[in-house]
């Protein structure tokens, strides 16, 4: 293995980290905006009231999207184990 395939292993890494990361990043996004909105418009500043829906919306974002992400995580092992090996 050469310095040029593990530039390429580190980019593939480093962009399947952020797939795997932009679904659940994004729920979180999205459901703070919404109570941030609520927040806003009922004139409640609670601060807890944030971080509990938050997290468990990110919770079910991962419970839900978990065999897609194995299934992503598999392949690139797969892709890795094979290089190791020789095979490709």
């Amino acid at each position: 293995m050469n310095e040029t395939e593990l530039i390429d292993m580190a980019r593939e890494a480093i962009m399947l980290t952020m797939v795997i990361g932009a679904p659940v990043m994004m729920v979180g996004l999205i459901v703070g905006v919404a109570i941030a909105l609520v927040q806003a418009l009922t004139q409640i500043q609670e601060m807890t009231l944030v971080f509990v829906p938050k997290i468990i919306a990110i919770f079910i974002s991962i419970f839900v999207l978990f065999p897609a992400f194995v299934t992503v995580m598999q392949k690139f092992m797969h892709e890795i184990a094979d290089k190791i090996v020789g095979i490709s």
